[in-house]
């Protein structure tokens, strides 16, 4: 299939809208302590939705995963444990944080790392850096940082701005000092994602051999990266559940039982994990329109979930109270992100022209 970068950035930009709005559901469930209602919408989110997707966009899932090597296998779900952490983590920093500034901050540790480690570990770092393609994309990725910075510029002057009152009104466990630290640990560990699906490349060659269109071929090595990242998740809510009793939250309320609402608790986790696995979906299905410059991708994902997400922390009104001024900055934040989108998938599409237009373009 000849790539289409233009298609590439859509399907980021949905995968993007995807991740943006994942967290919105969950603001709905009543009475159920973080660790359940994670834990709930990540059965959805790293087992449910991927392996019915795969088995059903996908030929032959079992002899394709039986085919694998063992080593394939390994690092695919090892890197998803180590995203793990970052998942769990991201959990908090929305909780103490909001959208807009958590994202912030979780996203752009994420992209840089997750998009410059795969080329410059397999050594195709200095060959970006001297083809007119690469020059672009690479400018891309400095310009999607410098809209996270103004992004992130925004939230600290929202913080500075605002009352304790107005923090606690729009985010009810506001801690900037806690959220901070856990949004820097939570970004470097999710740029491990991208590394895990650099892992599972073999596993797309195998399935196209099986017949599976290369639309798709993403879909199986994702599953697997997400059974790490579940191992993950479960153990760390589990255990807070024994710690603090939170266990039967997912059967019964115990006393309060008949004032929570199971089933709408159970429905909207479903949403929410499921909405979040179709940002990886979509993610898988552009990477197969960027040709040699798939790991461009992860930039654009994180770009758009950033712009996404401040604009859902704005109809959440976590920006109610603030200045013209912070408004400005999240304003421009958001457009040179989208600038930068625009950026990367035209560094992609130069790399689809011969070589000796490139070097054209590049004198």
């Amino acid at each position: 299939m000849t790539p289409s970068p233009v298609f590439g950035v859509i399907f980021c930009w949905l995968g993007g809208l995807a991740a943006g709005s994942f967290y919105v559901p969950f603001r709905g469930v009543k009475r159920w302590s973080w660790e359940t209602f994670w834990l709930v919408g990540g059965l959805f989110s790293w087992i449910i939705a991927p392996w019915a997707l795969a088995l059903l966009m996908t030929n032959d899932l079992g002899a394709v995963l039986g085919e694998t090597s063992s080593s394939t296998i390994f690092w695919c779900i090892c890197w998803g444990m180590m995203w793990g952490f970052g998942g769990l983590t991201f959990g908090l920093t929305m909780r103490y944080l909001g959208m807009s500034l958590g994202m912030a901050i979780v996203m752009g540790l994420c992209a840089v790392v997750g998009t410059l480690v795969p080329p410059i570990y397999g050594g195709k770092f200095l060959d970006l850096a001297h083809t007119a393609s690469g020059q672009v994309t690479l400018l891309g990725v400095a310009v999607c940082v410098a809209g996270i910075a103004f992004v992130g510029k925004a939230g600290t002057s929202k913080e500075k701005e605002m009352s304790a009152e107005q923090k606690q009104a729009s985010i009810k466990e506001f801690n900037l000092k806690k959220g901070v630290l856990v949004a820097i640990f939570s970004g470097v560990m999710s740029a491990c994602f991208s590394f895990g699906l650099t892992a599972g490349d073999p596993i797309g060659g195998l399935t196209m051999k099986h017949g599976t269109p290369t639309l798709w071929q993403g879909l199986p090595a994702l599953a697997v990266v997400l059974v790490g990242g579940f191992l993950t998740n479960f153990v760390w809510c589990a255990g807070l559940n024994i710690k603090n009793r939170t266990g039967h939250e997912y059967f019964s309320a115990g006393k309060e039982s008949a004032r929570v609402p199971m089933l709408a608790n159970y429905l909207l986790c479903a949403l929410a994990g499921t909405t979040w696995y179709f940002q990886f979906f979509f993610y898988t299905m552009g990477q197969t329109q960027m040709g040699s410059y798939k790991f461009s991708c992860w930039t654009l994902l994180m770009a758009s979930i950033i712009i996404f997400s401040s604009l859902w922390g704005i109809g959440l009104h976590e920006w109610r109270g603030t200045s013209r001024r912070t408004q400005a900055w999240l304003a421009v934040g958001i457009f040179v992100l989208v600038f930068s989108t625009t950026i990367v998938g035209y560094g992609s599409y130069l790399a689809t022209l011969p070589q000796a237009t490139q070097a054209f373009l590049g004198r």
